[in-house]
């Protein structure tokens, strides 16, 4: 297996980059068309959607060829002015390539949408190698613990008194790759779990795990890795 890499990026001077539903959508789009080491001809595509949960992608009125992935993504999650990837390369300088894409994509769409100029990201997106198996055991549950901070942010500090709220805010934060792990069909098709799943020891394991993980709070572990 290629290495594994944390990546991170946030909105210039910690603005938002995610304003509303249909921003949050454009970029989960972004994360699936853009990984691709075929030319886009258009970036136009269409949510399918099943009772209300995003199943898959497909372009208006055209067949698509099937991707060739530039990277396996992991994990991710979604913030209000940032994001978190769990990624490896699939090709030679395969993260460079996607990351550019899209962030470049992403930001033309924002701006053009919201009726701006400039840039939207801080500068170069921040990356690091997992080289420790215990971080890297550990950095899936803390992407996915990250949406704590929007109505928990004590979790950090270790103060957290419920925890069944927190999990339950948790499983209803549909902007991550948690919901899938989990066993719910949210974006499914944009993240390569059979890997981290097996680690886990499947979705019933993965829910036991990261409500201990929480609990336990093993910040420590990964605070190398966190960029943040």
């Amino acid at each position: 297996m290629s290495d594994i890499y944390h990546i991170l990026d946030r909105g210039v001077d910690k603005r938002k980059i995610f304003l509303n539903k249909q921003d949050y959508f454009r970029f989960i789009h972004d994360l699936f068309e853009f990984n691709n080491q075929n030319l886009i001809n258009t970036t136009f595509y269409n949510f399918q959607r099943t009772q209300n949960n995003v199943t898959g992608l497909h372009r208006i009125g055209l067949e698509r060829k099937p991707r060739k992935l530039l990277i396996d993504i992991y994990a991710f999650c979604l913030m209000p002015n940032h994001y978190h990837l769990l990624v490896s390369p699939k090709i030679e300088n395969g993260i460079a390539k996607f990351m550019h894409k899209l962030n470049k994509g992403y930001s033309r769409y924002f701006n053009i949408k919201h009726s701006r100029k400039g840039t939207l990201f801080e500068g170069r997106y921040k990356s690091i190698l997992v080289s420790k198996e215990p971080h890297f055991y550990h950095l899936p549950y803390y992407i996915h613990l990250n949406p704590l901070d929007i109505e928990f942010p004590e979790w950090r500090e270790g103060k957290l008194r419920n925890y069944k709220r927190a999990m339950n805010f948790l499983n209803n934060y549909r902007w991550s790759s948690h919901l899938d792990y989990s066993g719910q069909n949210n974006f499914p098709s944009i993240t390569n779990r059979e890997f981290l799943l097996d680690i886990f020891g499947g979705e019933k394991k993965y829910k036991q795990s990261i409500e201990k993980w929480l609990a336990e709070l093993e910040l420590e572990r990964v605070r190398k890795i966190m960029l943040e």
